[in-house]
């Protein structure tokens, strides 16, 4: 058996130029523009700025590296990913100028694997060429978490299938060329296998967004999260991904490895705020001494450093076990680490916040828009109760029940069996006393 938490000196010196570039190029477009200018790829800054700067990742291999070469990307498994998205999760911008942006990768992923060659030519090549954003509508209005109420139907009608219903939170629809959309297709069976998976055109007639839903403090009309209601939208039998029915074995392809990106971009994210949090701590006074000095605020920087170090080690095994076995055999690792994303998220921010003070919950800090992300990555690829489920589902498989009254642990008839064990010692022992 060997342990080794080192990084291959090579892969370091990519993570290091990789770290000053975010910095020093990708971070100045985070305060300069709007969130929703990532994905709206008709703004004038994509074309002079983004562009180039990702003809420089291109240039160093590190583009869209959660895809193959063949696709032009570096084909790195989940553990390298997870270095890399630690770094980007500490700019909105990032993941966009990398080729790995939500929900673009995990949808690249399914048209790699279950495309066809034209559905290749025509949606994943123009996604890997970073020149158009996709959508990935889901999640309906009245389902919540359970796919078994989900309402939007697709049927066939000659070389066609027809869609109808509704979604809900379908992220960047507004800004993107085509949705893969999840309907319906035989509600005579259980969802799991009766729903199927389908590459829509946005420019497809039908398609109506009933209004743009935005995160927390945005200002009504400025979300990209669109509430849309298709009606009587046709696309041909090849829009059709995979086979019909395929729908959440397909899904299960993007959202296992989505889940571990997330985890390391929260990381980066906690990592920025435990930074402001110590320099908060050394630079301010107050009562005669600097905070660094008060045992309640040496705790939050303990708890915090105590926290992100088994965070960040659970996620990078999480990751490790996926290159290993695959990500079927690691669900219950996915899992956990989907329940304490939002957590670590949670501790950390809060106390970097309130060591700040009111200068944390201004809007001239980062600190509150950190705060605002705490609820999605909460409920974002599933809420955290239904990924504690897994886990309690999962581990138990692991054991079995005992017969009889007692617990295999319960101490009298352990005793008595040791007793019985070593009686030859025992009657020594008491023979001498």
């Amino acid at each position: 058996m060997a342990w080794d938490f080192s990084t291959d000196p090579e892969f370091q010196k990519q993570l290091d130029w990789v770290s000053d570039f975010v910095t020093e190029e990708v971070e100045p477009l985070d305060l300069a523009f709007g969130s929703h200018v990532v994905y709206d790829k008709s703004h004038p800054v994509h074309r002079e700025v983004v562009r180039p700067l990702q003809a420089q990742v291109k240039e160093r291999n590190l583009w869209a590296c959660h895809l193959g070469p063949e696709l032009g990307g570096g084909g790195y498994g989940q553990l390298k990913l997870a270095l890399m998205n630690e770094i980007l999760g500490r700019s909105q911008f990032a993941p966009s100028v990398f080729g790995c942006q939500a929900p673009d990768t995990g949808n690249a992923e399914i048209i790699a694997h279950y495309g066809t060659e034209d559905q290749k030519a025509k949606y994943l090549q123009p996604l890997l060429d970073g020149e158009i954003v996709s959508c990935y509508s889901m999640t309906e209005p009245q389902a919540g978490s359970d796919p078994a109420q989900f309402q939007c139907r697709a049927w066939k009608d000659g070389d066609e299938w027809v869609i109808e219903g509704e979604k809900w939170f379908s992220s960047n629809l507004r800004y993107a060329e085509f949705a893969i959309v999840m309907a319906v297709t035989d509600p005579d069976v259980p969802v799991y296998q009766g729903t199927s998976m389908f590459l829509v055109p946005t420019s497809t007639p039908g398609i109506n967004i009933i209004r743009n839903v935005g995160l927390g403090a945005e200002h009504e009309g400025e979300g990209s999260h669109a509430y849309v209601r298709y009606e009587q939208v046709r696309v041909p039998d090849d829009n059709l991904l995979g086979g019909a029915g395929q729908a959440f074995v397909i899904a299960q392809t993007r959202l296992g490895g989505g889940r571990v990106h997330h985890a390391m971009r929260t990381i980066g994210m906690c990592q920025r705020a435990f930074d402001m949090m110590c320099r908060r701590a050394l630079s301010r006074v107050t009562q005669g001494e600097v905070l660094a000095k008060k045992q309640m605020v040496q705790e939050a920087v303990a708890d915090s450093y105590i926290d992100l170090e088994q965070f960040r080690l659970l996620v990078l095994q999480t990751a490790w076990k996926i290159d290993q076995v695959g990500g079927h055999k690691a669900r219950t690792e996915i899992a956990a680490v989907k329940v304490l994303t939002p957590k670590v998220l949670h501790d950390i921010v809060y106390r970097a916040l309130h060591i700040h003070g009111a200068l944390g919950v201004s809007n001239e800090m980062p600190l509150a828009g950190m705060w605002a992300m705490l609820p999605v990555m909460g409920i974002a690829d599933g809420p955290t109760e239904v990924h504690k489920v897994t886990i309690a589902r999962q581990v138990l498989k692991r054991y079995q029940p005992y017969d009889g009254l007692w617990p295999p642990e319960h101490l009298p008839e352990r005793r008595a069996a040791a007793r019985q064990r070593f009686a030859g010692i025992l009657e020594h022992d008491a023979a001498q006393l």
